[in-house]
């Protein structure tokens, strides 16, 4: 008879990082955030005792290995590691090459899963450089559409055959390239716009990876081993985590209002006969949205046989960890939560109610 044996969770992350010359504007800020990125892996790894692993790519017309499937808590800094070139996109081949790599990974023992993160601020226009050493956007008609014929196949492939314990993710720079990739054959859950031209751009992208990844680690707990809406916040929240993590409200101190119309949210909350005050009110998440650091989020109990929010109200400082919000600026859209309606607050006076939806107010 062979001996119990512990089947500990492994989870192998891959960010792989866009270092074209376009990136130039980023790069200092982006190792800086990468490095708090690996930090929350971490720190999420340790608290649920899973044992995290990463490797790290960049690429322009050429892909290259940074890191190589290390533990996390040994990874030094990005610093001196990646540097951008002056080169073109290769993108395609990055993610392929990604997912190649992996593969070898050998899965024998343990409970593995496997999350790779692509980061890219501009288009395809350079896969199958490595072999010819030229561009196919710069190629003759026909050939060059050979070249990138061969090379969406080996995407669309590999996007094909990957288990369910694997989940591919992108950051793009607009809706045109969010389409692309769907072409590409990433999951259009796991596809998110990041703003390539801003200075806060690089910070909320890897803002929103650190919060998809920390939700990928604890749907782990879960079971879930695989995702095609990672960027989807609140889906993997359950009963346990709420009632040990998060207090409930006093039923005399809050309300919750159906909204029944576009109307700006102080006109709203004083025309239902109660006082505005500055951040006593929490909107329900309910498409794409930009969750400033500072703001308190609010959960709220749906009935179960009709999926109405209409139970109890739980918040607290552990709210955000708990939803995998990031303490910096994080652009996230709603998880699909059977048990859950996640709610932000709001210090604005104008901002407009979807209708359809609910108002939470603090009394």
């Amino acid at each position: 008879m062979s001996a119990n044996r512990i089947k500990h969770k492994v989870n192998h992350v891959s960010l792989v990082v866009d270092n074209s010359g376009s990136m130039r504007q980023h790069e200092a800020q982006l190792v800086r955030v990468v490095d708090e990125f690996v930090k929350g892996l971490q720190e999420e790894s340790d608290r649920l005792g899973h044992e995290t692993r990463i490797s790290l790519y960049s690429f322009d017309h050429e892909v290259q290995n940074l890191v190589w499937d290390m533990d996390v808590k040994h990874l030094p800094s990005l610093r001196g590691l990646y540097r951008v070139a002056n080169g073109a996109t290769a993108l395609i081949e990055a993610a392929v090459k990604s997912i190649d790599d992996l593969k070898n990974i050998w899965e024998g023992y343990g409970e593995h899963s496997f999350l790779q993160v692509v980061v890219t601020d501009g288009e395809e226009n350079a896969s199958g450089c490595s072999e010819s050493g030229q561009m196919h956007t710069r190629m003759g008609g026909s050939r060059g559409a050979a070249v990138l014929g061969k090379w969406l196949g080996r995407i669309q492939g590999a996007m094909d055959d990957l288990p369910d314990h694997w989940t591919s993710a992108i950051l793009v720079p607009n809706s045109l390239a969010k389409r692309t990739a769907q072409e590409y054959g990433f999951p259009a859950g796991n596809i998110a716009i990041w703003d390539a031209d801003s200075t806060q751009g690089v910070e909320e992208a890897i803002g929103t990876v650190k919060s998809a990844a920390t939700s990928f680690l604890r749907g782990r707990e879960q079971g879930v081993r695989g995702t095609k809406n990672l960027f989807a916040m609140g889906q993997d929240l359950n009963t346990a985590d709420v009632k040990a993590n998060l207090d409930a409200l006093d039923t005399g101190k809050y309300i919750l209002i159906p909204v029944d119309e576009q109307t700006p949210i102080r006109e709203f909350v004083t025309s239902a006969g109660h006082a505005y005050k500055t951040g006593c009110a929490f909107y329900e998440l309910s498409k794409r949205e930009k969750i400033q650091g500072s703001k308190q989020l609010a959960v709220a109990e749906k009935d179960p046989a009709t999926g109405r929010t209409t139970g109890r109200v739980f918040s607290g400082p552990a709210a955000r960890r708990l939803l995998g919000l990031p303490v910096a600026e994080a652009i996230v859209k709603p998880g699909d939560n059977p048990s859950y309606t996640v709610f932000v607050q709001s210090t604005s006076v104008n901002r407009k109610l979807v209708p359809g939806t609910k108002l939470l107010v603090l009394l």
